[in-house]
C-alpha cells in the first residue's frame, strides 16, 4: 500500500510540474479568446457598415422589413425546414439509437465493439461518398413516403450517430443500468416503464447532450442538403449571400451564437448535480 501511495504521490507531483502556471494559463486563454473574438468582432462590425462608409443598424432592421420578404424568403424557408429536420433527427436519436444502446449494454454486451464500430463509421466517410451511397435508397424512400424535406432527417440521423453515441455512452458508463433495471423488474415494472421512468431520467445528461449536438449538426449542415437538392438554413444563407452579403453574415453570427448557447447548455447539463430524492 505504501508503494502505491508513493507512486500516486509521484504521479501527482509529475502532473503538477507539467501543468502550466497562472501566467501561462492567462496567455493561453487570451490567445484562444482572440482566435474567436477577432473574426467574430470583424464580422459584427461589417454588419453595421453602410455603403457610404458610416455605421448604422440599417442592415439589421432591413432583415425584418416586409419589402425585403421576397429576397430573404429562402432563409426563412430554410430555417423552418432546419427546425423540422432537427426535431425528426432528435426523435431518431432518442427513439432508435438510445434504446438500442441500452439493449446492447444490458442484453448483448459482447456486441458492443461491433455496434460501436458501425455507429462511428459515418464520421470517416466523406459527405459526397455518403450521398452517392444513399442516393438509390433515397429514391426508394421518395417513392414510399414522398420527397418532403423531413425525409432528409434519415440521412442526418446517420450523420449524427458518432456524436450522439459518444454523449449517450458516457452516461451509460457512469450509471449502473443493470442494477436499476433488475430492481425495477423485481418490483413488477414492464420494460417500457423501466426504459421511460427509470433509465431515461438517469441518462438525462447524455440524452440532452446528444439531442443538442444533433440540433447543432443539423443547423450547420450544408453539403448533403445541397447535393440532394434540399433547402435548409445553410443553403438558404448561401442563396441570399449572392444578393446581400450583410444579411448572410448577420444570420451566420446568429447561428454561431445559437451553437455557443447549445454548448453552454450541454456543459451546464453535464456538470449539474443530481437532485437527491
Amino acid at each position: 500500500m505504501s508503494a502505491i501511495r508513493m507512486s500516486r504521490a509521484t504521479v501527482s507531483r509529475a502532473a503538477g510540474s507539467l501543468a502550466p502556471g497562472t501566467g501561462a494559463r492567462w496567455a493561453i486563454g487570451i490567445l484562444v479568446g482572440l482566435f474567436f473574438v477577432v473574426p467574430i468582432g470583424a464580422s459584427l462590425a461589417f454588419t453595421f457598415r453602410d455603403v457610404d462608409g458610416g455605421y448604422s443598424f440599417a442592415h439589421w432592421v432591413g432583415l425584418f422589413d416586409p419589402a425585403n420578404a421576397a429576397k430573404y424568403r429562402p432563409i426563412w424557408t430554410g430555417l423552418g425546414n432546419s427546425f423540422i429536420l432537427a426535431i425528426v433527427t432528435v426523435a431518431i436519436v432518442l427513439v432508435l439509437l438510445a434504446p438500442t444502446m441500452i439493449l446492447v449494454h444490458l442484453r448483448f454486451p459482447k456486441l458492443r465493439r461491433v455496434f460501436e464500430f458501425v455507429v462511428l463509421l459515418p464520421i470517416s466517410i466523406p459527405a459526397i461518398v455518403l450521398v452517392v451511397g444513399l442516393a438509390p435508397i433515397y429514391q426508394q424512400i421518395g417513392r414510399a413516403v414522398g420527397t418532403g424535406v423531413w425525409t432528409l432527417a434519415f440521412v442526418y440521423g446517420i450523420l449524427v450517430l458518432p456524436f450522439a453515441y459518444r454523449a449517450i455512452q458516457a452516461s451509460i458508463d457512469a450509471t449502473d443500468l443493470r442494477t436499476l433495471s433488475e430492481a425495477a423488474r423485481t418490483l413488477g415494472a414492464s420494460w417500457p416503464s423501466i426504459l421511460v421512468r427509470v433509465l431515461a431520467p438517469n441518462l438525462r445528461p447524455g440524452l440532452l447532450a446528444a439531442s443538442l449536438i444533433s440540433v447543432a449538426v443539423v443547423f450547420g449542415e450544408f453539403t448533403i442538403a445541397s447535393l440532394l437538392n434540399r433547402q435548409n438554413l445553410q443553403t438558404g444563407l448561401y442563396l441570399v449571400s449572392k444578393q446581400d452579403a450583410y444579411v448572410s453574415v448577420i444570420l451566420s453570427l446568429a447561428a454561431l451564437a445559437f451553437s455557443f448557447l447549445l454548448l453552454l447548455i450541454i456543459g451546464r447539463a453535464g456538470s449539474a448535480p443530481r437532485k437527491q430524492r
